[in-house]
């Protein structure tokens, strides 16, 4: 053990980064949640239509995300070398290959909304949910702009900002909620559009919040040239989008997968696909906070490699590794113990309820696994070590979660349960094997002798 560097300093250190990042990124899981509850009172065709609506264009919006987070590592590099204007020219790229990845997604998104009526779903599902994509699409491009800004802030350890306005922000999005699904204050009662236009203005406020505040405070008033048009380097842009691009296709296999998941699912039913829709809410509470210890993991991997010390690199992964443990399993023993009262918040249908207790009980149990796999990413990004990875996320998912899944669900009969199964499999199987490929990664830097004490 190095002195004076025991794990309860890492531990205060990866809190510190962390919790402001996981309320973060638990304010925009809560974007959902609370759009799922209100619009869960309009029926289960709605909430059906939103879980379509949302499978589709989370698996893309979370391509956008993993493509911003290329930003994160290259800035927690350059900080630990004392680069400011390596930092200058991330922020300066990030806006630009963000802001035009926020436009192709959202086209993307736009054309393929149609498409939705060849996945074999309820007609009245798809109907309901086609207007509501188109409205959602168009809230990328504010969200991937708020995303670089974020991003940017974070590989500088600024963690608390972004937590601040999103949660402000959810809390405008729940009033226009409240306001815009219902009928509220002389406007008509829009229903589940009205969740979507909610969500927009929302994220309309948190890219200019975030913007002004990287651009105005005096701490990054040395960063500002980041800013300003032109100077671009085509092997800053290369560089940066051979981090982001695998990255966004790490998320996309993942959320690919669950919106898999979502689109079998709504074979079975309209009730099965809104039970899934709750149980995939919730879980995604969970993963997102898990989240903020794998942020956290980027930058303090990201700052050690900048200055050399792999020792210090390794202990610090590791601790995160420890307490992305223990706060998954609390979530596990919550998921479980409340497997009936939840579901119970976004619904009052008992045939919903009921599905949604048996799916819940599965998200329990990959709580661990989804944790150790969230992390292992985070942790490998801070090592700007993200194409093997890709393919490890690639084959849990897609070669082993869908595929069993698919089996045990439709030819094992078990229904939406079998489906989840699947998916459970896949997440362990990821998770081991990045855990693993950590581990020899920076070994390998310890017997290169790239470390002092």
């Amino acid at each position: 053990m190095l002195k004076g560097k025991g794990y309860s300093d890492h531990f205060r250190k990866n809190f510190t980064l962390a919790y402001p990042v996981m309320l973060s990124q638990l304010g925009h899981v809560m974007v959902g949640v609370a759009d799922n509850m209100m619009v869960g009172r309009l029926g289960a065709v709605s909430l059906a239509a939103a879980s379509l609506g949302n499978a589709v264009f989370f698996m893309l919006l979370t391509f956008g995300i993993g493509v911003s987070y290329a930003i994160t590592p290259l800035v927690a590099e350059a900080d630990g070398e004392g680069n400011k204007e390596k930092i200058i020219q991330v922020l300066k790229h990030g806006l630009v290959i963000n802001g035009v990845t926020g436009v192709i997604l959202f086209v993307l998104v736009l054309l393929g909304g149609q498409g939705l009526y060849f996945m074999n779903q309820p007609i009245k599902v798809v109907e309901f949910a086609i207007p509501y994509l188109a409205i959602i699409t168009f809230s990328i491009v504010p969200f991937m702009f708020f995303q670089t800004f974020r991003q940017f802030a974070e590989g500088l350890s600024n963690t608390k900002q972004a937590m601040y306005i999103t949660v402000s922000s959810n809390i405008i999005n729940v009033v226009l909620n409240y306001i815009f699904i219902y009928g509220k204050l002389g406007f008509p009662a829009m229903g589940l559009l009205g969740a979507g236009y909610a969500t927009l203005v929302s994220r309309i406020v948190m890219a200019i919040a975030m913007g002004l505040y990287i651009y105005r405070n005096k701490r990054f008033t040395i960063y500002r040239g980041g800013f300003y048009f032109g100077g671009y380097m085509n092997k800053m842009f290369k560089k940066m989008l051979n981090l982001g691009i695998p990255a966004g296709m790490q998320f996309s296999f993942e959320v690919s997968a669950f919106a898999g998941a979502a689109i079998m699912i709504g074979w079975i039913s309209a009730e099965a696909l809104a039970a899934h829709q709750i149980a995939i809410n919730l879980a995604a509470i969970s993963y997102m906070m898990a989240s903020g210890l794998s942020a956290a993991a980027t930058i303090r991997v990201g700052n050690q490699l900048g200055r050399k010390d792999i020792v210090m690199l390794r202990r610090a992964g590791f601790s995160i590794y420890m307490m992305v443990t223990i706060f998954m399993l609390i979530w596990a023993v919550i998921f479980i113990v409340g497997r009936y009262f939840l579901p119970s918040l976004y619904i009052d249908n008992q045939m919903v309820i009921e599905q949604a207790a048996g799916l819940i009980i599965i998200a329990g149990l990959f709580q661990l696994s989804d944790g150790i796999q969230v992390v292992s990413l985070g942790v490998l990004r801070g090592l700007s070590d993200v194409k093997i990875p890709t393919w490890f996320t690639f084959i849990a998912y897609w070669g082993l979660g869908l595929p069993i899944g698919y089996y045990l669900g439709f030819v094992a009969n078990w229904g939406a349960e079998g489906i989840w199964y699947g998916l459970l499999i896949g997440l362990s199987a990821v998770g081991i094997a990045l855990f693993i490929r950590f581990n020899i990664l920076t070994k390998k830097l310890l017997i290169n002798g790239n470390t002092h004490k």
